[in-house]
């Protein structure tokens, strides 16, 4: 008996050893969490330390890195009983969705799992600090009701989604303010400098990036999600600093697809949050602002994905600083903040704990009901192959997002054409694809495919059209039926190259294109384009086929059919061997039809006056997709130097102070004129415009009888609706159809067609003579998104994007982005064009 007393009080001082190595935030920091930001660095230190003390509660993986290195965590906190099946829950999960087709029922039977993800945008701090306290309360020993709660749910945390933005924001602060913080809003401590910490290392907003998954950071943390699917997914925020709290339940519109599950769990979340929030005297808001309709938010893609997903937003932001005095007079502290978030994660998983069951079972349902009855409009989607790569970035953006497609097999079959929006019947080919909606992700096809956004509330947040076949310019077709002759068989590539050949044909139809061309300039093989098209060997080029001829290449002579297919292989594009430059139909390539293409010196404006995301999708693209080489400079150091060494400047979305300079004006007009190139994107569009380049915006022009009253009562209006009085002059993000003059280098590659996503009321006056309109928009172009009425009338004949020919030199005009977010595929060869080939 003595003994067994003995062992047994072993057992309880190793228990209460391992206990003790736990450390709060503030034991292992050294300091009170919000007495100081926490570096990124030690928020995983802290997160290891709390793995390594706790290991029979919390699993800790690397799950990724930055840009810039930093290291991406997911840690999994459960009761010891949950850790050591964890795995078993994870695929349980996914038989419930039916991911995991291993013919082994799912159970529902399991613990509700809980996904709390902090900090995605970087200057929007506290959240990281809260979760280093919400990792240490669900695993501290003397807490008994986290460990209650633990019986029923996983919780799942990452701790910091952005930690470039984060660090670059934290590393300022801390550079900046003194021994203790000042409140004083007008402080420097209060005001960051451009770019700000908000987005990632390439300057992308991460929490409009769940869907379409364009950086690193995404990738990664999505394909991490999908193997998880959590039923509740809280994403964390902050907002200007005299805002009151904000969570759940969301604001309308409300996307169709949302069940009335998921709206009602909303609202027991919101309930036990404001229970909180009650006892605290704290002040909060819900059913405002934040809406659920745009489908790559932290929010609404985890809907889409089965997920309770809620935006929980703190008042605080960049201006918040570690202190700040707020409209009400009070100091608003950055321990409020992140005690804040804390209290709401708390109170997410003790509701969550309570429902478990019914969690699970609704979660189970909606993926069941997804598979046997698929919301929306279409059973089935057909996808037109296209000549280029744009079905190939499709299809990878269907493979990121876990959902399934198949080949179809050649035949006819009828259906919805998205281009022309009528009924047609038409012919499958051998590279087509179709998407059954009768699958796990059906809801998500649905929302990613619809022709056109059904809304409940025009105001709101974000863009309201994202259909995939205008985002990517591909024919799609919807159709009544389910299609089922489908193939897995990936379709044989046609044979290419040959062997030495006189010359190399590569066609100008995608991003793989450009690819292609950047890796051989880099390599100084000297290119031509073709301006009209041609056949030769039986094969038919358009019009911007890239050429690679041996003349002019006598240096690369002996190594150039090596340098054309490591760059076909690296673009994944078909070079085409020819023998001769005579060719069957065209203009031989020695023709003055075929145009030399020099390697531009390219230099991209950043800094005071330009938009940080504008920038950053440029740099991204330039960086990360082509490869291409870029000059980034900041805008107040554009000076004669800079332009002497570059050939093309490129001028984001932005209002830049040297164009409203006259002196500096003029010597951009000069270098222009001695062969200089600028492309100007949105809003530096309009100030072109201002500062006459000879571009003209297009006025409103209203019917002055029609308007000549004696009495206008329009102006007399009630102050609560001062919100929705703005809608009519409102464009939040919507589809035009934009007629192309393909016949010029600008819109080489396209149809006589192509889809913008607009976001503003920017038109202007068709061109003269000496400058060419390449896309215009006549009226009752509008395909898909909401737009205020006025808009709506303004927004037709006038030119979106245009080149002037100013001497020897070119100014591109693009009014509405091609790169916008960099997911809107079919804008990319545009910029492409504007970037290589117009001009030359």
């Amino acid at each position: 008996m003595m003994k067994k007393t003995l062992a047994l009080w072993l057992l309880v001082l190793v228990a209460s050893l391992a206990h003790a190595q736990i450390k709060s935030p503030e034991q292992f920091l050294g300091y009170k969490l919000g007495a100081r930001y926490t570096p990124h660095f030690n928020v995983v230190n802290y997160f290891k330390d709390i793995a390594a003390a706790a290991p029979n509660m919390v699993k800790l993986e690397e799950y990724g890195r930055t840009n810039e290195g930093r290291p991406l965590l997911l840690a999994a906190i459960a009761l010891p009983e949950n850790l050591s099946r964890l795995e078993q829950i994870r695929q349980n999960n996914l038989r419930l969705a039916g991911f995991l087709k291993d013919n082994t029922a799912g159970s529902e039977q399991t613990p509700a799992i809980v996904w709390l993800s902090y900090n995605v945008h970087g200057n929007e701090t506290s959240s990281s600090e809260a979760a280093m306290l919400t990792i240490y309360e669900l695993v501290n020993p003397n807490n008994a009701k986290t460990k209650e709660w633990l019986k029923n749910t996983v919780v799942l945390i990452d701790p910091c989604i952005n930690p470039d933005g984060r660090d670059r924001y934290v590393n300022w602060f801390n550079s900046v303010v003194g021994s203790q913080p000042n409140p004083q809003p007008f402080s420097r401590e209060h005001s960051e400098p451009w770019p700000g910490g908000r987005s990632n290392h390439y300057y992308f907003d991460l929490n409009r990036d769940w869907a379409w998954q364009t950086q690193v950071e995404t990738r990664q943390r999505l394909a991490k999600y999908n193997q998880w699917l959590p039923q509740i997914h809280v994403d964390y925020h902050e907002q200007g600093y005299n805002n009151p709290y904000y969570f759940a339940p969301a604001a309308e519109p409300f996307h169709e697809v949302i069940t009335p599950w998921q709206r009602e769990f909303q609202v027991a979340i919101g309930r036990n949050n404001a229970k909180y929030f009650d006892q605290n005297g704290w002040l909060f808001f819900t059913k405002e602002r934040f809406d659920l309709f745009y489908p790559s938010y932290g929010d609404t893609y985890p809907i889409y994905k089965g997920a309770i997903g809620m935006t929980y937003e703190q008042g605080g932001h960049s201006r918040g600083g570690a202190a700040v005095i707020n409209n009400d007079g009070d100091t608003l502290t950055l321990w409020d903040r992140l005690y804040h978030h804390f209290t709401t994660g708390m109170a997410t998983i003790e509701v969550s704990s309570q429902n478990a069951g019914k969690l699970v079972q609704e979660f189970k349902k909606y993926y069941d009901k997804a598979k046997t009855t698929p919301p929306g409009e279409f059973k089935a989607y057909v996808i037109k192959a296209d000549e280029g790569d744009r079905l190939v970035r499709l299809r990878q953006l269907l493979d990121r997002n876990a959902i399934e497609w198949s080949f179809v097999k050649a035949g006819s079959l009828s259906g919805y054409n998205y281009f022309t929006g009528k009924q047609e019947n038409f012919k499958t080919a051998q590279a087509d694809i179709v998407i059954n909606a009768n699958q796990p992700n059906g809801n998500l096809v649905d929302v990613l495919f619809e022709k056109a956004s059904k809304l409940t509330d025009s105001n709101t947040y974000d863009i309201t059209a994202w259909s995939m076949p205008f985002v990517y310019g591909l024919q799609t077709y919807g159709l009544n039926t389910f299609v089922t002759n489908t193939t897995k068989d990936q379709p044989a590539a046609p044979a290419v190259l040959g062997g030495i050949s006189h010359a190399y044909a590569i066609r100008w139809n995608g991003v793989s294109s450009a690819h292609f061309l950047t890796e051989l300039l880099k390599q100084k093989v000297k290119v031509r384009f073709a301006e009209q098209p041609f056949m030769a060997n039986g094969q038919e080029f358009d019009k911007g086929t890239l050429l690679v001829l041996r003349t002019s290449n006598q240096q690369s002579a002996d190594k150039l059919h090596q340098l054309v297919r490591e760059a076909a292989d690296s673009a994944h594009v078909q070079a085409f061997g020819l023998g001769s430059g005579f060719v069957d139909k065209g203009f031989d390539f020695g023709s003055d039809k075929v145009h030399m293409l020099h390697a531009p010196k390219v230099t991209l404006v950043a800094g005071e006056g330009v938009s940080s995301l504008g920038m950053g999708e440029i740099w991204h693209f330039l960086d990360k997709e082509l490869g291409y080489p870029v000059n980034v400079v900041w805008s107040n150091e554009v000076n004669g130097n800079v332009l002497k060494n570059s050939d093309v400047l490129i001028l984001p979305d932005g209002n830049y102070r040297f164009l409203s300079d006259k002196n500096m004006n003029e010597n951009l007009k000069d270098w222009v004129n001695n062969g200089g190139k600028i492309i100007a994107v949105e809003n530096a569009v309009a100030q072109l415009a201002r500062a006459e380049w000879g571009i003209k915006v297009k006025e409103d022009k209203k019917d002055d009888k029609k308007d000549d009253k004696k009495d206008d009562y329009t102006m007399l209006k009630r102050y609560e609706n001062r919100e929705r009085d703005y809608l009519p002059g409102f464009n939040p993000g919507s589809i035009f159809k934009v007629e192309l003059d393909n016949s010029h280098p600008l819109a080489f590659g396209y149809d006589n067609f192509y889809y913008t996503l607009k976001q503003d009321d920017n038109l202007y006056e068709f061109f003269k003579d000496g400058s060419w309109n390449v896309g215009v928009v006549r009226k009752d172009n509008q395909v898909a998104g909401f737009v205020g009425s006025k808009l709506k009338e303004k927004l037709k004949d006038g030119v979106l994007f245009g080149v002037q020919e100013q001497g020897r030199g070119t100014v591109v005009y693009l009014a509405d982005n091609p790169l916008f977010r960099n997911f809107w595929e079919n804008g990319k060869l545009l910029f492409c064009n504007a970037l290589f080939l117009v001009g030359q």
